[in-house]
């Protein structure tokens, strides 16, 4: 597989806009591009999926392990014929404390992928040269083999950059011009995901790939993604856990001792329960191998708009919410009372009810003062402090989702504030010092803060489609979908 990693200093260099960029210029040229992301985030996987015409996928070694990285690519990458990874934040910048894990540097290690950094050459001229000798130089794993140039004021800085970089041993891939930067709109956490300004994004996506293709050298970068060397070992595979599975941390995916708390297998001719996941505007953030690991288990996965749809998909048995921006949408999400009261007849009736950060959110009693689902006793609001961070977890209760003692590593990522912020029976106990307990489990719902990547433990996701098919016969639990004009 024909790989790139797109690293960079530090944030805020460019590496969005140069490897979204990148994929939307090679796709143009008719190559099917495999597009991800190293660490958690959920927005800029919307652009780079935009791009590619391809679900964008993250690769998060502390969220799932080192050793799950490749397979996982593997997964994503299969039949295309060019994967471009972007990275994050700084090319060694990992987990806080835990030295590499969870870097850019050492993800590109990990798929043994050539790595181009993307500098924001703005103000520097000469400098360039120690910069990129300084990050080449650093760790002798890591294969810097290109540099693309980005902010570059006029031909005269150009000139200055590359020959300063002639001497580095680091070719120059590219020249992008501080004129023709690309507005990409953002906010408290990030980029507008896709999903709330498609038309523009979608111009967007365009402009980016017109400007890498006048500014880089593709065919250059194509030679350099060939270069990688075979990538050996299995692909993942969503399909469900058996006994001799293990989780991220090597413990048994499945309880020796009681297989049936996660269900048999999809026997072809068993039931196929139902299970709704949020999805439009309001709830943007989904790993794609959650969905891929709920149908493998056997459910019929059916995306439902919150903004829009005043019911829950026809059958609906168990309900996956996670995460997104609801306190932008706070109004619209309020005024939809009949899929609020639906939501809460589900959660009432003991279905499986999986939420995560928005979700969390969603079924408060409120949020921001505007009415929501009321399942959860808890008042949420934005507040001006930024909650960001990786996580150490175990479930303390039996749920819908985990069983007690089940160990977890998640994300999170949020300005906003519930209290109580946990319930009689929290969701986890986190290894945080201002966190300790978080979340509820009440009744069928499993509802917290925490991000937790299900291809990590798929005990998760099978332990929820076992759930659903507990429930009862089809049609119980939802009604046919109507939706707002």
């Amino acid at each position: 597989m024909p790989r790139l990693v797109i690293a960079a200093p530090s944030s805020g260099s460019g590496k969005t806009t140069v490897a979204t960029g990148l994929m939307a210029a090679f796709a143009r040229l008719g190559l099917a591009v495999s597009p991800h992301k190293v660490g958690p985030d959920y927005i800029d996987p919307g652009y780079h999926s935009l791009a590619t015409g391809r679900p964008g996928r993250n690769l998060d070694a502390y969220l799932c392990g080192p050793g799950r990285v490749a397979p996982l690519f593997l997964h994503g990458a299969a039949g295309a014929d060019l994967a471009v990874v972007e990275g994050v934040m700084g090319l060694y910048d990992g987990a806080a404390g835990q030295g590499e894990l969870g870097s850019t540097a050492q993800v590109a290690k990990l798929l043994r992928a050539p790595v181009v950094l993307v500098v924001d050459a703005s103000s520097q001229s000469r400098s360039v040269a120690a910069l990129v000798h300084g990050f080449a130089s650093w760790d002798p794993e890591v294969r810097l083999a290109g540099v693309i140039l980005n902010k570059v004021g006029s031909d005269r800085h150009e000139e200055l950059l590359r020959e300063a970089l002639d001497a580095s041993g680091v070719p120059v891939l590219g020249a992008l011009r501080r004129a023709r930067q690309v507005r990409t709109p953002s906010r408290h956490l990030g980029l507008v995901p896709v999903a709330e300004r498609q038309a523009e994004a979608v111009e967007s996506v365009r402009a980016l790939a017109e400007q890498v293709r006048e500014g880089c050298d593709l065919e250059a970068l194509l030679s350099l993604a060939r270069s990688a060397p075979p990538l050996t070992g299995p692909a993942w595979d969503p399909a469900p856990p058996s006994a001799g599975d293990r989780g991220r941390d090597g413990h048994p995916v499945m309880d020796q001792t009681d297989p049936g708390a996660y269900g048999t297998g999809p026997d072809p001719g068993a039931d196929k329960p139902v299970i709704a996941v949020a999805g439009g505007a309001a709830f943007t953030f989904s790993y794609a191998e959650h969905a891929e690991l709920l149908t493998a288990a056997g459910a019929e996965v059916a995306v439902f708009d919150p903004l829009r749809d005043e019911r829950l998909p026809a059958g609906t048995r168990a309900l996956v919410i996670g995460g997104g921006f609801p306190e932008v949408y706070a109004p619209e999400l309020s005024a939809n009372e009949p899929l609020r009261a639906a939501v809460a007849a589900l959660a009432e009736s003991g279905a499986p009810v999986a939420a995560e950060c928005a979700g969390l959110l969603y079924l408060s009693r409120s949020l921001d003062g505007k009415p929501m689902c009321g399942v959860l006793p808890a008042e949420a609001r934005m507040s001006d402090r930024l909650t960001l961070g990786y996580r150490e977890a175990v479930a303390l209760h039996d749920s819908a989702l985990a069983v007690a003692g089940t160990r977890v590593r998640g994300h999170e990522f949020h300005r906003t504030v519930l209290e109580p912020g946990a319930g009689e029976r929290p969701a986890w106990g986190v290894t945080h010092p201002r966190r300790g307990v978080e979340g509820f489990v009440r009744g069928g719902v499993h509802a917290s803060y925490l991000h937790v990547h299900w291809a990590a433990e798929p005990s998760l996701a099978w332990r929820l489609v076992a759930g659903a098919r507990a429930v009862g016969t089809p049609g119980t639990a939802g009604t046919p979908g109507t939706r707002r004009a």
